[in-house]
């Protein structure tokens, strides 16, 4: 491996709760921040490797501008990693690795 491959060293994913359930007072970006730190956790790696992030958020209407970018800022990503929202409803996930 040379030191300009891509790789994905981890992913995750938000909890599925029930409606109006317990994870109702969280924001789509609160539960993108947990699985970015879940992801980083799960790599090994702290949050100052990630290079990059690319996170599905399919219904982003009033979560403010650029959701991917606030998640990885709360998972505490270094703020020159660049991020990427996608949102192409249950395909976000395989066009996040198609991009990787």
């Amino acid at each position: 491996m040379s030191a300009s491959d891509v790789v994905i060293v981890s992913a995750r994913r938000t909890p599925i709760g029930a409606f109006l359930g317990a994870l109702s007072p969280l924001s789509a970006v609160q539960l993108g921040s947990a699985a970015i730190k879940a992801a980083i956790e799960s790599a090994g790696i702290g949050a100052g490797d990630v290079q990059e992030v690319i996170m599905g958020c399919v219904l982003p209407a009033g979560l403010g501008q650029a959701p991917a970018r606030q998640a990885a800022l709360g998972a505490g990503v270094p703020i020159a990693a660049p991020a990427t929202t996608l949102n192409k409803m249950c395909g976000s996930g395989l066009k996040a690795v198609m991009m990787a």
